[in-house]
């Protein structure tokens, strides 16, 4: 029987590849990628010339059973996604799963993730927290922020930059003006940068300067 290899990429920054996620997609017999445009560059920047597929959010149920045969035929399959770590906010918990139900081993090597070096530089508590990914856009939204008004430990969040200001604003609402609060983007980047504040500040910051790049947001709880 094979193995699932969980590959981290770099979340802007290439020299952040390890050396063993380099070797381990060499030697992989296939390579899923969630977008293989995407993941070329990254793939002909290391010289990896291994077969690819794609595997993202809209496809990875159809093939998880295909993955679980090949890998129990024998073949070792590696999963990465466009940045960071599969499954965090990313395609990847569905092979997982079922590879895990299997009995095929699976093994998750340490490497890049954008909310990390977020709340580690957003100067807030770090010992206890909470990790939200993306807010529901629409169904379910309105809920979701009422229950994180009494949420204790640090919350942290992914956003795009076109919904950033919305997000701020709504926060402010729910959680108070003057809740401690960061914005990072561009992490491991050239123009990378942490703004930090209350949320009422994060967001005058941000109707004058127009965010661009990945974001993470990091809230402070409610008695930090």
């Amino acid at each position: 029987m094979g193995k699932l290899y969980v590959v981290p990429t770099p979340v802007g920054n290439l020299e952040d590849m390890t050396f063993r996620a380099v070797r381990v997609l060499k030697e992989a017999d296939l390579i899923l990628a969630e977008d293989t445009r995407t993941s070329g560059v990254l793939l002909k920047h290391f010289e990896i010339k291994n077969s690819m597929q794609s595997h993202h959010k809209f496809n990875e149920h159809k093939m998880v059973e295909s993955v679980v045969n090949r890998i129990k035929a024998g073949e070792t399959i590696a999963l990465i996604s466009d940045a960071g770590t599969p499954g965090i906010s990313d395609p990847g918990f569905l092979v997982v799963r079922e590879c895990v139900r299997n009995g095929i081993e699976v093994q998750c090597l340490p490497g890049a993730t954008a909310f990390v070096p977020a709340l580690v530089a957003s100067g807030l508590p770090n010992e206890r927290f909470c990790f939200e990914g993306f807010l529901p856009q629409k169904k379910g939204r309105m809920t979701k922020l009422k229950s994180l008004v009494d949420e204790r430990r640090t919350m942290v969040f992914y956003e795009s930059p076109h919904r950033l200001l919305k997000t701020l604003t709504q926060f402010a609402e729910y959680l108070g003006v003057d809740r401690q609060a960061s914005v990072s983007r561009e992490i491991s980047k050239l123009y990378e940068e942490t703004v930090r504040g209350t949320l009422s500040e994060l967001v005058q910051h941000f109707t004058a300067t127009d965010p661009r790049g990945e974001i993470v947001i990091v809230v402070e709880g409610i008695d930090n």
